[in-house]
């Protein structure tokens, strides 16, 4: 019980101790929504085009771009509180985790997507989702296993959107992007990548 106690305590004092970089976060991508709808939406050409030179941009830059302020909203809730949770390793460790996841979601996503523009936040959401189970799973550590039911008991429902649903809907992102957030817990968890930053974790 008193290593649960600690876990817990843990995640409260990372989150209120990390909720001025969650607010950056989230200021930037709304300072970026509001640019990109000023120009007309025109900066969601650097969204990810599959199998296309030009699309290769998008692996880096469509976790940037939204396309409509609906778009943002509701990517914002679970990008926040799952961002938070991977805080609770420290900052070094969230920017490596989610680099990779990143790189790896965009990536599949250029190699396999459908022919349109990818773009949104939802792939590296995925990712974390993915990253915070399953690092639960293989590691079963108290604070991963609590990171892990509060991952559940708020988002569990996110796991039903790498389905097809709306054909303006990236759901190859959202698959992809779990699939990324599966596998950098994998290869993290058995050291097969070692970690680049300093790692402030367990």
């Amino acid at each position: 019980m008193e290593s649960l106690s600690n876990a817990l305590m843990q995640v409260i004092n990372s989150v209120q101790s990390n909720l001025p970089f969650l607010g950056k976060m989230l200021l930037l991508l709304w300072g970026l929504l509001l640019l990109n709808a000023m120009l007309g939406y025109r900066l969601n050409v650097f969204g990810i085009y599959p199998r296309h030179p030009a699309g290769l941009i998008g692996i880096a830059a469509s976790p940037f771009l939204h396309g409509s302020t609906q778009h943002l909203f509701f990517n914002s809730i679970p990008l926040f509180v799952l961002a938070a949770l991977i805080l609770v390793k420290g900052q070094y460790y969230f920017f490596q985790v989610t680099i990779m996841i990143t790189l790896l979601s965009g990536s599949l996503t250029w190699l396999l997507g459908r022919r349109a523009f990818h773009i949104g936040a939802s792939g590296v959401i995925m990712g974390y989702w993915g990253f915070l189970l399953f690092e639960a799973f293989i590691t079963r550590s108290v604070l991963a296993i609590v990171l892990a039911v509060l991952c559940l008991y708020y988002f569990a429902g996110l796991f039903t959107s790498i389905f097809p649903q709306e054909e303006r809907t990236s759901w190859e992102g959202h698959l992809f992007g779990l699939v990324s957030g599966i596998a950098v817990a994998y290869l993290l968890a058995k050291g097969y990548i070692p970690l680049i930053f300093k790692n402030t974790g367990f």
